[in-house]
């Protein structure tokens, strides 16, 4: 959408309108000594075309230019999106849509919701699906809550190789409300050691990512298995969606809620936001989802027509009642992720994740051969957790001078993988610059 400022007379038009003279009356119940006095120290103005010049060559000094070779995932994935996401969702009655209070004037966004959910319990091999949160991180939390809520036992056990960031968010979510928390170790292999579970008591959910955070693929059956032993519910949750065109589905596995991020569903990285918060159920549990459920049904005419079923927020129920208090409408990238989903197709799907399969070990097994070290041996997805020579961070950084972003060093997060680096690898990456970035990691 292009920006185009409002003229003075626009301006004076406006303000005549509320009955005001000047700009500043708008503010004028800020107290003066809180208002800024001065004039900004901006540049002068430009021409359009003047513009858009400046702007591209800010743009070029970036380290996501197009120059710059890509291997950075973690969470947030560079994939091509169909231009027939961008132009439809582009389209005003989209764009300015909002909450489906009145379903009779709203039945397009209702639509748009309730495609979106099909195609998301299709894909994620569940019964229900809501559309009303915010990311990943979020929706995981409100599962393990809603675990809480159907078993009424206090207590989680999260594995320790989801993403890290899920799980700062998920401790932010439990601090204030004295449920406990457990941290599942990983073994040498990359995955979840679910025999540390053995003799564990009361509790209400098991989560496992899969893929992993190292892109290493879990046996969510065996964790649905271990959880289900114990009377918890298993929360399958994930980084990377479109892996489930390669992989089996987390319902078909035994998951009794799936949680997780829906970004690269034809939705831009676009320097870490906006994201979508994927979840999904079994039939039994929907009533404690948060967020919303939008519903087909029949007018008195016999007509097709599309509803808000269920809506346990508390702008629709009473407050204490309400299963989530935060999650809010997030109709226009579910819609963005339905798009993609109807454009790439099922077998498109299979196709995108086989080739991301494919390229991600190219890629390993070029930098195993060129000497550097891979630090778990089970299959992965389109991720990969490797050590250059002579340290990753160091390689990192002398790459990145070489104008290749060659993963995320992993210290930060998990001290005892300080020596390696996350890669990642999709179907954007070409294999000219896949051996570059083997060759300057040997060089």
């Amino acid at each position: 959408m292009r920006y185009l400022p409002h003229t003075g007379e626009d301006i004076a038009a406006m303000l005549g309108t509320v009955g005001l003279t000047d700009l500043d009356d708008l503010f004028a119940a800020v107290p003066a000594d809180c208002r800024f006095g001065g004039e900004l120290n901006l540049p002068g103005a430009m021409s359009e075309w003047a513009l858009e010049d400046h702007v591209g060559g800010l743009a070029t000094r970036m380290a996501v230019s197009p120059e710059y070779a890509l291997f950075l995932g973690a969470g947030s994935y560079d994939h091509y999106i169909p231009a027939t996401v961008s132009s439809l969702l582009g389209r005003s009655e989209f764009v300015t849509s909002y909450t489906p209070y009145q379903p009779e004037m709203l039945q397009g966004t209702l639509q748009g919701i309730y495609e979106y959910q099909t195609l998301t319990t299709r894909l994620l091999g569940m019964d229900v699906a809501t559309a009303s949160h915010y990311d990943g991180a979020t929706a995981l939390a409100e599962a393990l809550l809603m675990a809480v809520r159907i078993t009424g036992r206090k207590k989680a056990a999260l594995s320790r190789a989801i993403h890290p960031h899920y799980r700062q968010v998920v401790r932010t979510y439990f601090a204030p409300t004295g449920y406990e928390l457990l941290e599942i170790p990983f073994l040498e292999t990359g995955l979840t050691d679910l025999g540390f579970l053995d003799g564990v008591q009361d509790l209400a959910a098991v989560a496992v990512q899969s893929p992993n955070f190292f892109g290493c693929i879990e046996d969510v059956q065996a964790a649905a298995d271990c959880a289900h032993s114990g009377g918890a519910l298993m929360v399958s949750c994930f980084t990377e969606a479109l892996a489930f065109g390669l992989l089996k589905s987390p319902g078909s596995q035994g998951a009794d809620i799936v949680a997780g991020e829906g970004q690269s569903l034809g939705i831009p990285r676009s320097f870490g936001g906006p994201a979508l918060g994927m979840l999904a159920s079994r039939k039994p549990f929907m009533r404690n989802l948060p967020g919303r459920l939008v519903g087909k049904t029949k007018d008195r005419d016999g007509k097709r027509g599309f509803v808000l079923t269920l809506s346990t927020r508390e702008q629709h129920i009473r407050r204490e009642k309400a299963t989530s208090n935060i999650c809010s409408n997030n109709s226009l990238n579910a819609l963005a992720a339905a798009m993609y989903m109807a454009s790439v197709g099922g077998m498109g799907i299979r196709e995108l994740a086989s080739l991301n399969h494919d390229k991600a070990e190219y890629l390993k097994n070029a930098l195993k051969d060129a000497g550097c070290a891979l630090r778990f041996s089970g299959p992965t997805f389109n991720e990969f957790v490797v050590g250059f020579p002579g340290g990753f961070d160091a390689g990192h950084r002398r790459l990145m001078d070489r104008k290749i972003v060659a993963g995320l060093p992993l210290g930060a997060h998990y001290p005892e993988l300080a020596d390696y680096g996350l890669i990642c690898v999709t179907e954007t990456c070409g294999r000219e610059g896949m051996d570059r970035l083997v060759r300057e990691v040997t060089a």
